[in-house]
């Protein structure tokens, strides 16, 4: 395990071997850094602290063991990606999931059942077999067809792991599961960055959701990617609803119209418009009309973006691991400065949450 976090550390600091001993305190050869990522050696514990030091990252992540490793690694992000900010996506994911792995543990949480059902597949060979499975797992988790208030609500509900994240530059977000040590089952994990807006940021997570559903496609013309893009716009804006709210034939859409409906579900102008064309309630030729028009800016800039504090976007934030630090410390499980370290806070304001106003 050690060998593994030192090489990910490694890449995430952007070292080669050779400027890792270089700048090490106490210095070690390259060879016995090239020992450790082998796993032919372990370093002693002043070294140990020193490549923690040197590196960025805590012992714990260096010598943790709850994560085995992460497969299926999905990144939904934007080209030109390098190796160092793969490294440092994944190794976000690792430590983010170890803190929640331990809490759950600590609360000796029993783990959720499987909560796709039947409805995992590798086989879609056309857009209207998407539409069909977004709407099943609709009906599967009773859902209905409405807009959906919270995706990360949602998401964390069904135990699904939601981390938000500071992510390298050019990412949005990812998805994977987790093998863990033990008899843990496998932890499914969707990771959306801090740096989007909440419209973005509530496509990804559908969008992410969907690699969970659709792992492959079986017709050669629609790309995995494409197909998962499709899965998010039918999962968060259902035909049958979105008729009753734009009539289901249109031949044009003002802009007021649209900004009600991409308020109405959470979704960006873009993907509205998108979502309008694919499922025929506006023409095709009227789509792209708009994104070579007034629409072209929209893929830069969202207009008259959702904010944080209003609608979707207050309910757009992870609680779940927050809620479990919390009961954690009420129940006396953990102590403050414990709460402090996996909350990232400074431990006066725990006290002052412990305390109260008037403590």
């Amino acid at each position: 395990m050690f060998d593994k976090r030192l090489r990910l550390a490694r890449k995430r600091a952007g070292l080669s071997m050779r400027a890792l001993a270089d700048q090490l305190s106490p210095r070690v050869t390259v060879q016995a850094i090239s020992k450790y990522e082998s796993g032919k050696m372990m370093p002693s514990s002043s070294v140990l602290v020193g490549l923690g030091k040197t590196l960025g990252v805590s012992l714990d992540f260096l010598m943790g063991g709850q994560v085995n490793t992460l497969q299926g690694i999905e990144f939904r992000k934007r080209s030109g990606i390098s190796a160092q900010n793969l490294a440092k996506a994944e190794a976000i994911v690792i430590e983010r999931l170890e803190d929640y792995l331990a809490i759950e543990d600590i609360i000796d949480l029993a783990p959720q059942d499987n909560p796709f059902g039947s409805l995992v597949t590798g086989q879609v060979e056309s857009f209207a077999e998407i539409d069909d499975i977004a709407n099943g797992l609709r009906r599967h988790w009773r859902l209905g067809i409405n807009p959906i208030p919270s995706m990360t609500g949602l998401l964390e509900e069904k135990g699904i792991r939601v981390i938000e994240a500071n992510l390298p530059q050019r990412f949005d977000g990812l998805t994977c599961d987790a093998l863990c040590s033990g008899e843990r089952p496998v932890a499914t994990v969707v990771v959306v960055s801090s740096q989007t807006g909440i419209e973005r940021k509530r496509f990804n997570l559908a969008h992410e959701l969907a690699h969970q559903v659709i792992r492959a496609t079986g017709n050669p013309e629609i790309r995995l990617e494409k197909a998962v893009d499709r899965f998010a716009g039918a999962f968060l804006v259902p035909f049958e609803h979105l008729a009753t709210q734009a009539g289901e034939r249109r031949h044009g859409i003002t802009y007021h119209e649209l900004m009600q409906l991409k308020r109405l579900y959470g979704v960006s102008a873009s993907a509205m418009l998108m979502r309008l064309g694919q499922v025929g309630i506006l023409p095709k030729s009227t789509i792209e009309h708009a994104f070579r028009s007034y629409a072209r800016p929209w893929r830069r800039e969202e207009p008259e973006p959702i904010r944080e504090d209003e609608g979707f976007g207050f309910f757009e934030r992870p609680a779940h691991f927050e809620n479990l630090v919390w009961r954690a410390l009420a129940e006396q499980l953990i102590s403050p400065v414990r709460a402090a370290q996996l909350l990232h806070l400074p431990l006066s304001s725990i006290e002052r949450e412990i305390r109260g106003p008037d403590g």
